[in-house]
């Protein structure tokens, strides 16, 4: 079954932010293009780059609040991944320029999780989307509790909301 089309409102105060207005849902965009090694023999983007690309959502948008992969580690917090889906609708071809929607989704004691929607920027078109659940672990590989700055992260991201950054 093919996802509702995703249509994106760009929001004015938040420009690395869009509102889907399909769902309401508030995501975080980062752009990026498909390179040649990314494709296979048949020239299109091989299924397993997409989570590449889940990733480099996922790190963009940790940077841009001000959290990034490099200071959790620095805190002493791993985040493994432990279970992927990805659901494919159409394909990226070699130089297409796509935009990566992310957001934090669902949080419990040890485990988080995030959500994707990639779209070809020329037309919006759902390409992929999927989720990543990721574990708590210190540097010894032991399950903890996820840190208090991720946390505020996942409280402060924008929830679902008609016309209302918060």
């Amino acid at each position: 079954m093919r996802p509702k089309p995703f249509i994106p409102e760009f929001l004015t105060d938040h420009p690395d932010h869009v509102k889907d207005t399909n769902s309401g849902l508030i995501w975080h965009r980062s752009k990026m293009r498909v390179l040649y090694v990314d494709t296979d023999r048949s020239q299109v983007v091989y299924h397993a780059n997409y989570l590449k690309y889940f990733e480099f959502g996922r790190t963009e948008l940790m940077r841009g609040a001000n959290y990034s992969y490099k200071q959790i580690e620095e805190s002493g917090y791993i985040y493994p991944i432990i279970k992927t889906e990805l659901n494919y609708y159409k394909p990226l071809f070699y130089d297409d320029l796509m935009n990566i929607q992310t957001r934090p989704s669902s949080i419990e004691l040890v485990k988080l999780q995030f959500d994707y929607i990639i779209t070809r920027t020329s037309d919006e078109k759902i390409i992929c989307t999927g989720f990543t659940k990721h574990c708590a672990v210190n540097s010894d590989g032991i399950p903890v509790q996820i840190d208090k700055k991720t946390i505020k992260l996942w409280e402060s991201f924008p929830k679902k909301k008609n016309n209302d950054w918060s």
